[in-house]
């Protein structure tokens, strides 16, 4: 998956949410998931999150590889007896802060209600069906994967979380966060994307 600024913008404002653009650090933070594996559990880091800003009127694109579903660990060893938590596409204005991911690391911390679908049948499959939807606080959390190296099976890592499957990466991820922070407050909107609708 490679996209451009202007291509994320158009499929932003397309669905009617928020492009940010003024000012320096004004974060895009995009998340998006692959839509070739339909509703397959890969447990693979086959999506992708992007931090699109401007910095002194120029604007960057970064990209990296991470999953925006859960691993298959978590969808067999339920940690909510509702089912395994799925974040449903949208816009999360305001939703995420930095702070401490499980107590252990800087992290980007979910700070207000998420939508999630609720999977509890066990098998190979996401079960995406309205009815499964749940809104509130769960810890849908944007962090890393191992602090060693790229992990290539999701397995623990994520039971609904947005993980970066690089810690290289992840931490110019935070770093770009905290310059964010400086300037607007730790305060963060997550944009979550099908990539057909890029």
């Amino acid at each position: 998956m490679d996209y451009t600024i202007l291509q994320l913008k158009n499929a932003v404002e397309r669905k009617g949410y928020k492009f940010f653009e003024n000012g320096d650090y004004n974060l895009n933070i995009i998340g998006i998931r692959n839509s070739a594996t339909g509703d397959q559990i890969t447990n693979k880091f086959d999506d992708l999150m992007t931090l699109s800003f401007k910095v002194d009127g120029k604007w960057y694109l970064r990209k990296y590889e991470c999953t925006t579903d859960p691993g298959s660990h978590w969808t067999k060893n339920l940690l909510n007896e509702a089912g395994v938590a799925i974040l449903v596409p949208g816009q999360y204005r305001g939703s995420h802060m930095v702070g401490l991911h499980q107590g252990k690391y800087e992290a980007l911390r979910q700070k207000a209600p998420l939508k999630v679908y609720r999977d509890k049948d066990k098998d190979s499959e996401y079960d995406l069906i309205q009815e499964n939807i749940r809104e509130g606080i769960y810890g849908i959390n944007i962090h890393r994967a191992s602090k060693w190296g790229t992990s290539k099976q999701i397995d623990k890592w994520s039971a609904g979380c947005q993980v970066i499957a690089n810690n290289e990466n992840f931490a110019e991820f935070m770093r770009i966060v905290n310059s964010s922070k400086e300037k607007w407050g730790n305060s963060f909107t997550y944009t979550l994307l099908d990539s057909k609708d890029i």
